[in-house]
C-alpha cells in the first residue's frame, strides 16, 4: 500500500494506492479479506463506517439458521441436490447455486475451525433440523447470534493477519470510467469538524460487502447503525438483479429483532393501541371467529415467520396483514403481551390443529401463560430482551411488519464480479437470491460468494493500481462533484433529519411487503424530484451531518432504482410472490372485511426462469429480462479437471 496526498477543490485528500479494498466489517467482509490473505494476496484493506456496526454482528433471531450441505446422519444429500434446492427458490442462477453449493462444506467447516461453535453429537456429526424451504435437514444454529459469532471468529483470524482496517470511513463515491472500477472517495467520520476530511483509495478491485439498503425503510428489523450502500453503486453503473424480491415479516420496534419460531409458537396476546398508548385492545378476534384458528394461526407464524403471499388466505400470513392494517392504514401502534393468554383466558389447547398440539404437547408446554411457556421452551429467547432491557415478565413488546433480507442486490456472474470490472459484491449486498430460498441461506451465500470474489481477484487481479496522477486525471471530476456538494450545503439551518424521517416512511408505506402500483408511482415522482433538486433542497447546518447527507442521498438513489424495479415489475404483468403483496383491485380479496387495496392475483410462478435487470443511467432506470442461467453441466471426467487445475485453479 502507498500512500500520498492531492490537493482537490481547495481540500487536501490522502490518497492510498493499493490492490483490494474490502468495504464492510460484517461477515462477509471479514471473510474477503481473510481469503485474499491467505491466496498471497496482501496488497489489501478493509474499509468501514464502524467496526462494530451492521447487520452480521447485531442481528439474529431465536435461533439464528446457518445453512450448509448435510453433514449427518444416513439421509442422502449431494452438491448437485443442494444447488437445486436453492435454484428452485426462482429467478436464481444455476452457475451461482452450484457454486454456494459446491464451496457449502468447505466455507462452513472453515468458520467451525475458527472457532464458531455449530453443535455436533459425540461422533463428531454436525446435525442439523429442517427450516423453511429445505426439502433435507440442512439447517444448524450456534443459537440466537449466530452470525455475530461467525462476524467476532473472522475479525479475529483478520486481526491475527495484520490486515489493515479504515475505521470510521464512509464510502460515499463509487469511481468508474468506462465500466471499469478505479477507486472510492470517503468521508472521514471523525476527523474534519472544522471542514470535511476525505480520503481516496486508488484501487484495481473492490469486494462490496456492505449488506442490504437498510436504511430505506422506516419499519425495518436491520440493526440501526446499518444502512447499505447500493445507491452509490447504483450510481457508478453497477447493475441491480431481482430488486423486487425480499423477505418482510413480524420484528420488535426497540430492539430491531425478529419475532419469529418460539415467540409465536407460545401463542402471545396482539393487542393494539393508540399513539400514546391508550385505548388498548386486543385485534386479532375481531378477525378470526374461531378461537382455535386464530391460536393455530399465530403458531404457524413461528414456522412460517416470512410473510408469504401463497400463505395469506387459509395460512399463517394474515397475521402479518392484519399487523399492517393496524399500523399503516390505521396509524396505531401493535405489541405481543407474553402475560396474558389471547382473549385473557385460560387456553383450551385442543382447539389448536393437529400440528400446533403435537409440537406444544412434545414440548411439554400445554399450559400456563405465553411468558411460562416460553421460559419453559426457550429461556434464552426471554433472555436476550431482558438484556437490552425489556423484560417480557412486566411490559408488551412493540412489534412491526418489518422489511428484514434483500434477496435481490447487485447483480453477479459466478465469481460475484459484477458488470463493472473489477468490482465485486458478496453478502446481502449481492443479488446471488431470487423469490424464495431457505432459512440460513443468505450466511452460506455470504461466505461463498466472498470467498469466490477473492479467488478470482487474487487469481486474475493481480499487480498494482494506476499511477496516482493517472488514477486523479480520470477520476477528478467525479471527486470534485462530490466536495462541492458538501461545501454548498452548509447552512444556519438543517432539514436533513426530517428529510429522512419522510424518505423512509415514504418506502415502508409504498415499497414494502404492501404494495400499490399507484402508491408507487407517487413516491417515485416524489424521489426523483428530491435527487433532482439535493443540492438545493437539503441543509446540513454543520459539518458533523455530512455523513448524513451523504446517506441521504444514496438511500433517495436505492429508492428510486428500487421503487422503479417494482414499477417495471407490474408494467411487465408481474403478480404477487414470494415477500410482495401487489394490490390488484381485479383480482381475490383476501377478506370481505378487508379494505379494497387487500385483493391480489397469485403470480403463476411463469416468470420463475426470469431475472429482471436495471442499470441506472443519466437519471433513468433502464429494465432489461433474461432467461436465468441454468445449473452447468460441466465435463467432471477427474483428468480433464485435474489437467486444467493445474494450469489456472481453474479460476476462470
Amino acid at each position: 500500500m502507498k500512500h500520498d496526498t492531492v490537493n482537490i477543490s481547495g481540500l487536501e485528500l490522502d490518497v492510498y494506492s493499493l490492490n483490494t479494498v474490502v468495504v464492510g466489517s460484517g461477515a462477509a467482509g471479514f471473510n474477503a479479506a481473510s481469503r485474499l490473505h491467505s491466496l498471497n494476496q496482501t496488497d489489501i484493506a478493509i474499509v468501514t463506517e464502524h467496526i462494530n456496526a451492521g447487520t452480521s454482528r447485531n442481528t439474529g433471531s431465536d435461533k439464528q439458521t446457518y445453512y450448509k450441505l448435510t453433514l449427518s446422519g444416513a439421509e442422502p444429500d449431494s452438491v448437485g441436490e443442494l444447488a437445486q434446492t436453492l435454484f428452485a427458490g426462482g429467478c436464481v442462477d444455476g452457475d451461482v447455486a452450484l457454486a454456494e453449493a459446491a464451496l457449502s462444506a468447505r466455507c462452513f467447516l472453515r468458520l467451525c475451525d475458527l472457532g464458531v461453535p455449530f453443535p455436533v453429537n459425540r461422533y463428531g456429526e454436525y446435525i442439523g433440523y429442517k427450516t423453511d424451504h429445505d426439502p433435507r435437514r440442512r439447517a444448524t444454529s450456534v443459537g440466537p447470534l449466530t452470525s455475530k459469532h461467525m462476524t467476532e471468529a473472522l475479525e479475529r483470524d483478520v486481526i491475527s493477519k495484520n490486515i489493515k482496517i479504515f475505521d470510521s470511513c464512509q464510502v460515499v463515491k463509487v469511481l468508474t470510467e468506462n465500466d471499469t472500477f478505479l477507486g472510492l472517495l470517503c468521508l472521514n467520520l471523525i476527523d474534519g469538524k472544522d471542514k470535511p476530511k476525505f480520503t481516496l483509495f486508488n484501487c484495481k478491485s473492490v469486494i462490496f460487502a456492505t449488506g442490504g439498503p437498510a436504511g430505506m425503510y422506516a419499519d425495518s428489523v436491520y440493526p440501526f447503525g446499518h444502512y447499505g450502500s447500493s445507491g452509490i453503486a447504483f450510481e457508478a453503473g453497477v447493475m441491480g438483479r431481482n430488486l423486487t424480491e425480499w423477505q418482510y415479516g413480524l420484528a420488535s420496534v426497540k430492539p430491531r429483532w425478529n419475532v419469529s419460531g418460539t415467540y409465536m409458537q407460545v401463542l402471545p396476546k396482539f393487542i393494539s393501541t393508540g399513539k400514546d398508548e391508550n385505548d388498548e385492545r386486543e385485534f386479532l378476534t375481531d378477525f378470526f371467529k374461531d378461537y382455535g384458528e386464530m391460536l393455530s394461526r399465530v403458531f404457524m407464524k413461528g414456522y412460517q415467520w416470512p410473510f408469504d403471499v401463497r400463505k395469506i388466505i387459509g395460512g399463517s400470513s394474515i397475521v402479518d396483514i392484519l399487523v399492517y392494517i393496524e399500523t399503516c392504514i390505521k396509524g396505531r401502534r401493535v405489541f405481543l403481551d407474553f402475560r396474558n393468554n389471547p382473549g385473557d383466558c385460560d387456553i383450551d389447547f385442543k382447539k389448536l390443529d393437529n400440528e400446533s398440539y403435537e409440537y406444544l404437547d412434545k414440548a411439554g408446554a400445554l399450559f400456563g401463560t405465553p411468558i411460562e411457556r416460553l421460559l419453559h421452551m426457550n429461556t434464552p429467547a426471554y433472555e436476550f430482551y431482558l438484556s437490552r432491557g425489556v423484560d417480557l415478565k412486566k411490559q408488551p413488546l412493540e412489534i412491526a411488519l418489518c422489511a428484514q433480507h434483500n434477496n435481490g442486490g447487485i447483480a453477479i456472474d459466478k465469481w460475484w464480479q459484477s458488470n463493472i470490472e473489477g468490482f465485486f459484491a458478496a453478502g446481502e449486498a449481492a443479488g446471488s437470491h431470487g423469490i424464495y430460498r431457505p432459512g440460513g441461506s443468505a450466511l452460506n451465500a455470504g461466505q461463498v460468494g466472498s470467498t469466490r470474489a477473492a479467488q478470482f481477484v487474487a487469481s486474475n487481479r493481480k499487480g498494482e493500481a494506476l499511477s496516482v496522477n493517472e488514477f486523479i486525471e480520470k477520476a477528478s471530476e467525479k471527486i470534485e462533484k462530490v466536495l462541492d456538494l458538501s461545501k454548498n450545503l452548509l447552512s444556519h439551518e438543517s432539514n436533513i433529519d426530517a428529510l429522512w424521517e419522510n424518505a423512509q416512511k415514504r418506502m415502508s408505506r409504498a415499497g414494502a411487503a404492501i404494495r400499490d402500483s399507484a402508491e408507487i408511482e407517487r413516491a417515485l415522482n416524489e424521489v426523483k424530484n428530491e435527487i433532482e433538486s439535493f443540492d438545493i433542497l437539503v441543509k446540513a447546518d454543520e459539518t458533523e451531518k455530512l455523513s448524513l447527507v451523504y446517506r441521504l442521498y444514496d438511500m433517495l438513489l436505492s429508492q428510486y432504482v428500487y421503487l422503479s424495479s417494482m414499477a417495471d415489475y407490474v408494467k411487465m404483468g408481474g403478480k404477487s410472490r414470494g415477500s410482495s403483496f401487489y394490490s390488484d383491485k381485479s383480482g381475490r380479496k383476501v377478506d370481505e372485511t378487508l379494505p379494497d387495496v387487500f385483493s391480489f392475483n397469485l403470480d403463476d410462478g411463469s416468470k420463475n426462469d426470469l431475472i429482471q435487470e436495471v442499470v441506472f443511467k443519466d437519471g433513468k432506470c433502464l429494465f432489461s429480462w433474461r432467461p436465468v442461467r441454468d445449473i452447468p453441466k460441466d465435463d467432471d471426467f477427474f483428468e480433464n479437471v485435474w489437467r486444467s487445475f493445474r494450469e489456472n485453479g481453474n479460476v476462470y
